[in-house]
């Protein structure tokens, strides 16, 4: 499984671009909270938020269902929003962020109720037929394991390892559906869940090509000096897998999977707010900042979790990889090339 993402606070420091990216969805996920089912009162609307991390790219999408759902159900009527995460997860960061930030959802709103769940969505976390809205943003990229080394870099994608890539195809395979089983279950019918995640293009493009060759350069350049072992960094590796629009419209080849019906998929490039904002302020320091923070808080921990137990090692690995990332991605500012899938579920 994978490390959960940074915690105190520093994935919603460093997760800009999940958030900039993640505004394309936010219209499928409005018409999402417009046709979901309404359940009869006392029950509350149930909203699960899947992949939610620390809470703060989770604000806005949250907020704008919140308001459609209101919209048709009026004020007062109960919400349940449960985030999920891994166990591991920093919940209490999450929490804090609910209740601090002035984009909460919670604010000026007295008939929503926030909780979380510390498990894997590969299984069913919530009960069944419960849901009646999810959203699920940047996170059905993430592999419940690695099912393979990848002997010549840190990203799959990346390798030309044959059996790496094809290891990690049927892994990301099995695990859609794993997650759409899951989800099949805990949807009421005519629930509504609105996926965004990272994709493959349709130029067979995965992105991030001066990030990960950054990376993996770092990670040799410290395995040569003897910071990390050669084994350590062996074993080093991103569990992460666009899937190409195939992949993800597969397990719909008989038109329902699960119970569900994919409503609509759409691949598409998201937005580089960290190259505009390099091109308006000319600042390369803060251009390599930037993306080295992105990855930082996103796949760092799950590099260090192959250093051992010990955190201060850890620590040090992190702030040294960072700082490496950052400096060798100032010297060349370049666009990155995001690749995105976008996708209603709805269970029949």
């Amino acid at each position: 499984m994978p490390a959960a993402m940074e915690g105190h606070g520093a994935y919603n420091r460093g997760s800009r671009v999940q958030g900039a990216s993640s505004a394309p969805a936010l219209g499928l996920l409005e018409a999402a909270a417009q046709a979901a089912p309404l359940p009869d009162p006392p029950a509350p609307l149930v909203i699960a938020d899947y992949g939610a991390s620390q809470g703060r790219n989770s604000l806005a999408p949250i907020g704008s269902a919140l308001a459609e759902l209101r919209r048709r159900a009026g004020p007062d009527r109960a919400v349940s929003v449960v985030h999920t995460d891994l166990p591991g997860n920093d919940f209490s960061a999450l929490f804090e962020t609910l209740e601090s930030d002035p984009a909460s959802y919670l604010k000026g709103d007295g008939a929503v109720f926030p909780s979380a769940v510390g498990r894997s969505f590969f299984g069913q976390i919530l009960p069944g037929s419960s849901v009646h809205l999810g959203w699920s943003s940047w996170a059905v990229q993430w592999l419940s394991r690695v099912p393979a080394p990848i002997p010549d870099q840190v990203q799959v994608a990346f390798s030309r390892d044959a059996a790496a890539r094809a290891a990690f195809a049927a892994q990301a395979a099995a695990d859609w559906r794993a997650f759409l089983q899951a989800r099949g279950a805990e949807l009421a019918p005519g629930g509504r869940l609105v996926v965004l995640a990272m994709a493959t293009d349709d130029a067979s493009d995965f992105g991030y090509g001066a990030q990960v060759a950054t990376l993996y350069a770092a990670l040799e350049d410290m395995a040569a000096r003897g910071a990390i072992t050669a084994a350590e960094l062996g074993r080093m590796a991103i569990p992460t897998y666009g899937r190409t629009r195939a992949e993800f419209s597969a397990p719909f080849a008989g038109g329902r999977f699960a119970g569900l019906r994919l409503e609509g998929l759409d691949v598409f490039h998201g937005f580089d707010h960290v190259f505009a904002d390099f091109s308006a302020d000319g600042d390369a320091r803060a251009f390599g900042a930037k993306w080295a923070g992105f990855s930082r808080a996103s796949v760092f921990p799950t590099l260090a979790a192959e250093l051992g137990a010990d955190a201060d090692r850890a620590a040090r690995f992190m702030d040294a990889l960072e700082q490496d990332a950052a400096a060798r991605l100032a010297a060349a500012p370049a666009p990155t090339v995001i690749p995105l899938a976008e996708m209603t579920l709805v269970r029949d």
